[in-house]
């Protein structure tokens, strides 16, 4: 191989072909990127350089926090832990809901604006406190070399390792990617070829294989499902997921997770600033679920809407078991309870009222330590909490976002939502 590296971040990789027209396949992920000298793969980070294809985001983050390990979500690993988060740039998919689309479809370096080696990672998530380091952000198969020697500086260490993946990955380079990981969550994003290929740029039948060969691995893994009504909810569908869900439990599955938090918004022309696809998701939805799982004596586990606050006497009617079987009912919302001081006074003594006179399973889901968040620029969750803040995020024209945030309207309006006691807030 003729490959010439000059820059520190770029690193030969080993997964690709050369084809007989003079061009090399990526081998990395079912997408086969086929590249001329320059071309970069969909993912933006691996291209070709030479007669051979390198990462460019090798050593280098989009940011770094330190999360619950229950945000990822993985609801059953180290449970009550902390995990140091981060991810690079860049995706094989192109999901047209995508949450963190500033970064997953980054084409511009500055984006990477942390540099750290793997041993640099790792000795910082255990100063930390962590317990584990998690991929997340962006998809770690894109950058498997750097996600691989992250996890071996880690596993010296003593801490383990997490990915949150789509699972849309080759058979050779996942073998080699999951034997470096302890833990993985698993984003299956429907159910239809139909919707992989046009919602999210992707094949079904190659996430379905990752989890076929993940169930026979020691990797502990769990999956979610963003419902999109209108894209991913027909009773066909739901048909399959609950045989998928009926599928995982018999395997050893604990239950099944689901988001109604508004706060995190999308990208793109049509759904700009909307909140994300579970969001809308019709409660006939959740309750379809929760009757498979009640069945079962399996658990939900709900992120309610802070915002609203209104559908967590939803969830814990659902918990009840006036007449029926109780539903072991989990409920993560604590962990963010920050800037609603006493919340748990309130929600301890509903749930005891639930739990002891209307038979229900209920508990609440929060970290026992806390935890920080580093900031770089307003693309950050607190901003989504306030209406002057998402409508600022709205503007993807920086010149356009700079002049709204010099106007003094808009700064007023900031400062009220800001200093308001009783907006909803977590941060």
């Amino acid at each position: 191989m003729n490959t010439t590296v000059s820059d520190p971040f770029t690193v030969p990789t080993r997964y690709w072909h050369a084809l007989d027209d003079g061009r090399v396949q990526c081998d990395v992920c079912p997408r086969a990127c086929k590249l001329r000298d320059g071309q970069q793969g969909v993912c933006f980070v691996r291209g070709r350089q030479g007669d051979g294809v390198v990462l460019q985001t090798y050593g280098r983050s989009s940011g770094f926090c330190v999360d619950p390990v229950e945000k990822k979500p993985l609801n059953h690993f180290l449970p009550g832990s902390a995990t140091f988060s981060f991810g690079t740039a860049g995706c094989n998919l192109a999901c047209r809901f995508c949450q963190n689309w500033d970064i997953s479809k980054s084409k511009e370096i500055h984006t990477l604006a942390d540099a750290a080696s793997p041993e640099a990672i790792a000795r910082t998530a255990l100063d930390s406190g962590c317990r584990s380091v998690a991929f997340t952000y962006n998809d770690p198969t894109i950058f498997l070399e750097y996600a691989n020697d992250v996890a071996d500086a880690c596993h010296g260490v003593g801490l383990r390792t997490v990915a949150v993946t789509a699972g849309y990955i080759n058979p050779e380079p996942r073998a080699d990617f999951y034997a470096h990981l302890d833990a993985a969550n698993v984003d299956l994003k429907g159910f239809t070829e139909d919707f992989y290929r046009h919602t999210c740029g992707a094949e079904l039948g190659a996430v379905l294989d990752s989890l076929r060969y993940l169930h026979e691995t020691d990797v502990w893994f769990e999956l979610t499902t963003l419902l999109i009504p209108g894209l991913n909810d027909s009773s066909r569908e739901l048909d399959e997921m609950t045989a998928h869900l009926n599928d995982a439990l018999d395997a050893g599955y604990l239950g099944m997770s689901f988001n109604t938090l508004p706060w995190d918004k999308l990208d793109g022309d049509r759904f700009r600033s909307k909140s994300t696809p579970s969001v809308y998701a019709k409660w006939k939805e959740y309750r379809h679920f929760a009757k498979v799982l009640r069945a079962r004596d399996r658990v939900l586990q709900m992120v309610p809407d802070l915002a609203g606050r209104w559908n967590i006497p939803v969830i814990g009617a659902m918990s009840t078991g006036i007449g029926r079987k109780p539903l072991r009912t989990m409920v993560i919302s604590l962990i963010d309870s920050v800037a609603m001081r006493g919340t748990h006074r309130v929600a301890g003594g509903a749930t005891e009222f639930l739990n002891r006179h209307l038979n229900a399973d209920m508990r609440w889901q929060s970290l026992p330590v806390p935890f920080e968040l580093w900031v770089d620029g307003m693309e950050v969750p607190v901003m989504e909490e306030l209406g002057a803040g998402t409508r600022a995020l709205h503007e993807s024209d920086l010149d356009q976002r700079q002049a709204l945030l010099a106007d003094p309207a808009w700064r007023e309006m900031f400062k009220k939502q800001w200093t308001n006691p009783l907006s909803p807030k977590a941060w």
